[in-house]
């Protein structure tokens, strides 16, 4: 048999299996019978992102099926191999979708099955960062569990996504290595058919950050084979089923590595025998590039490990703010007052910490160089969350003196200690800030005594320095903005204005973020942006500023407002932490964050209004934003300002509780203004909420029609 011959009997394995399994359904449950994955704006994603039809119905899917079959051409090209590899996705998609029908829960721990719209948003960041450098879909059952394990850990150890499909599931079980999406290392499901829960990630990547228009085809295969950095690593044996969903793979740009002893096809279906050299090969055949960093500590270190959660049961020691002193705190010094790389300890180490204790530590990182700045400070110290979280076996919660550490007892039985952690810190200070840091030195306090000093003599002091300086940085008071371009490795047209009252959409940079980035590498993603030429300061639009987005998104855009909702809004990529919408009938916006999946009273979830508002584009009367800009004085100022907002969700109303209210009672003297804004808890549609708000007196009744 040909390459092509084993793909087509696959593909029409499928095709058969999937025609049975909807005339089934169909028969028990009827034609107008309503079908879809949970949690997504995009019905069935791989379908709709290939045709533009959605499909919402048994009925309709089995019409989908038709047009499904056009795809399966038998040409002996490889262009047909690859349509019914697409053909072959497509038909997984609709035998996977039909798992799910009556809400069913399909999938059991540790298997995920369908990942939601919002998990794909999370991944969005760390993927345009280079934290997530690549995704791996490992399918199979590797020649012995120890292999697959080893496999899996290598990927992971390089912050690799890796998601798990078949026997590779089941091995790693067995031998207890953790999964689950906070360690990134996701076990779909042990049917081949949920291959395509991966493949939905990479579509809905497109949609979501890159303005790929559904239908488009064509373009979708160029979006994903260009920005979506994925690969396959397929365990022998393969059967035709394995070898049609690795043809469609190869149609997305995925190249396929087997030890199967089979077919070649050059750059695409690589045959490499020794499983111990699928890491290397795979990377090589994708084109990645893993960025290392040195670090002198006896685990893993890499940005997979950053959700892990360490329970009570499994942590050797805690470090806990909440309950004795604690803090972490950056110093600039001359460069006479530091010894570089040198990391002090005073106090006991971990070792002489009684197993399960509560302990303080207040580490000190002072730096020093002709480029540093005290304004950086701040921006490094966030950076600690991320630099601890990424220690395999450690959890770091909490920034300044209200942080909390744990460490396992497996990586204390690895040899972890108190002087590991200022060498993690040192190594990534001095790799990520080279430019302004010439010496680094670390001083870690675990002394009860010496960390009561340091917390309250030293750290508070600054911090409180710090928050002064902060409150007096207004949009008006600075000369620069800074444009930050990193979500276009995504979304290519997309372009953020930072100002010290705007933050990134995202929620991960600040002005003062993007002036250090821009310090640090004056031609990367955050450039100097003027505002000496006003056009309407109402609006918050400027010559200069129209000019610069222009510019960053090679034409695409043509003039921002930075304040209003309607008139030119900014753009959004699609990893905004939030969205604000219009709600017609109380005159005033509705806010969802990406966590909550329920329904708001604008009518649609989180999700569906996301899909409206990302790629890149304006879409007035929609705007996607950071949680931290909910409270600026900035936040829709053109259209009213923060008494506009009439609905949240009740977790992110309470996150935002404090500075909102201090907002409102400076600028309208309202008091409590967050007890007048409604939740899910007070209604999910447009009467209730107009009722509701009509109780309370909620000003954005009163003020000028919106639309």
């Amino acid at each position: 048999m040909t390459l092509f011959d084993v793909v087509f009997s696959g593909n029409d394995t499928v095709y058969g299996l999937t025609e049975g399994a909807i005339d089934a359904a169909i028969e028990k449950h009827g034609a107008d019978k309503a079908i879809a994955f949970p949690d997504t704006a995009y019905s069935l994603p791989c379908y709709y992102a290939v045709t533009g039809t959605k499909v919402a119905t048994l009925g309709q899917l089995k019409e989908a099926l038709g047009v499904v079959k056009t795809l399966m051409t038998r040409e002996q090209k490889l262009n047909d191999a690859f349509m019914s590899g697409i053909a072959t996705a497509l038909c997984a998609e609709f035998i996977e979708v039909l798992k799910y029908i009556d809400g069913a829960a399909p999938y059991e721990a540790p298997c995920y099955g369908h990942l939601a719209d919002a998990v794909i948003r999370e991944l969005g960041v760390p993927l345009v960062t280079g934290d997530i450098p690549g995704v791996a879909v490992i399918l199979g059952a590797a020649p012995t569990a120890q292999e697959g394990v080893d496999l899996v850990k290598s990927y992971q150890s390089q912050g690799i996504l890796v998601t798990l499909v078949g026997g590779i599931i089941d091995q790693c079980e067995e031998l207890g290595y953790k999964t689950g999406a906070n360690v990134r290392v996701i076990p779909l499901g042990k049917d081949v058919t949920s291959v395509i829960h991966v493949v939905s990630v990479a579509v809905r990547a497109a949609l979501i950050f890159g303005n790929i228009q559904p239908g488009d085809a064509a373009g979708l295969m160029k979006y994903t084979m260009e920005r979506v950095p994925a690969f396959v690593n397929a365990f022998a044996p393969l059967d035709p089923v394995i070898v049609a969903c690795g043809a469609g793979a190869i149609a997305l740009g995925f190249p396929v590595i087997t030890n199967e002893d089979t077919f070649k096809v050059p750059k695409s279906l690589i045959v490499q025998p020794d499983v111990s050299k699928f890491n290397a090969t795979s990377l090589e055949a994708r084109d990645i590039k893993i960025k290392i960093t040195n670090i002198d500590i006896p685990v893993a270190f890499a940005s997979a490990f950053e959700g892990e959660i360490i329970r009570r049961g499994d942590m050797q020691v805690e470090f806990d703010g909440s309950r004795v002193d604690c803090c972490e705190l950056v110093m600039t010094k001359d460069a006479s007052e530091i010894e570089d790389h040198k990391i002090t300890l005073v106090g006991p180490d971990i070792d002489e910490m009684p197993v399960g204790s509560k302990q303080s530590i207040c580490y000190v990182v002072e730096v020093a160089g002709k480029s540093m700045q005290s304004d950086f400070e701040p921006v490094f110290e966030r950076k600690f969350h991320s630099y601890l979280n990424c220690v395999e076996g450690m959890m770091h919660t909490g920034q300044r003196d209200m942080i909390r550490i744990r460490v396992s007892k497996e990586t204390f039985e690895a040899g972890f200690r108190a002087k590991h952690i200022g060498e993690v810190l040192y190594a990534k200070v001095k790799s990520e800030f080279a430019a302004v840091v010439d010496k680094c030195q670390v001083t870690i306090y675990t002394d009860s005594a010496e960390c009561t000093r340091v917390r309250h003599e030293v750290a508070m002091p600054l911090f409180d320095k710090r928050d002064e300086r902060l409150n007096t940085l207004t949009d008006e008071g600075v000369d620069v903005y800074y444009s930050c371009i990193m979500c276009q490795a995504f979304s290519p047209s997309h372009v953020c204005v930072v100002t010290p009252e705007r933050l990134g959409l995202c929620g991960a940079v600040s002005w003062l973020d993007a002036k250090a980035t821009n310090e640090l590498d004056p031609q990367g993603p955050c450039q100097v942006i003027t505002k000496e030429r006003p056009i309407d300061e109402r609006i918050g639009e400027y010559e200069d500023v129209n000019e610069a987005v222009q510019k960053f998104s090679q034409g695409a855009l043509e003039d921002v407002s930075l304040y209003s909702i309607i008139e030119k809004p900014m753009t959004s990529c699609g990893c905004f932490e939030c969205i604000c919408g219009i709600e017609p009938l109380s005159n005033g916006v509705c806010i969802a964050n990406r966590e909550y999946a329920g329904m708001t009273p604008i009518g649609m979830t989180f999700s569906e209004l996301a899909s409206m508002t990302g790629g890149g584009v304006q879409t007035p009367g929609f705007m996607g934003h950071g949680k931290h800009f909910i409270a600026s004085k900035k936040f829709m100022k053109a259209e009213g300002g923060v008494a506009r907002i009439v609905w949240m969700p009740k977790e992110l109303k309470e996150q935002v509780a404090e500075r909102l209210n201090a907002t409102a009672k400076e600028l309208y003297g309202i008091d409590n203004f967050c007890d007048m804004i409604a939740d899910e808890t007070i209604a999910e549609d447009p009467e209730t909420l107009l009722a509701y708000l009509e109780e309370k007196g909620h000003p954005a009744l009163t003020m000028e029609p919106m639309m």
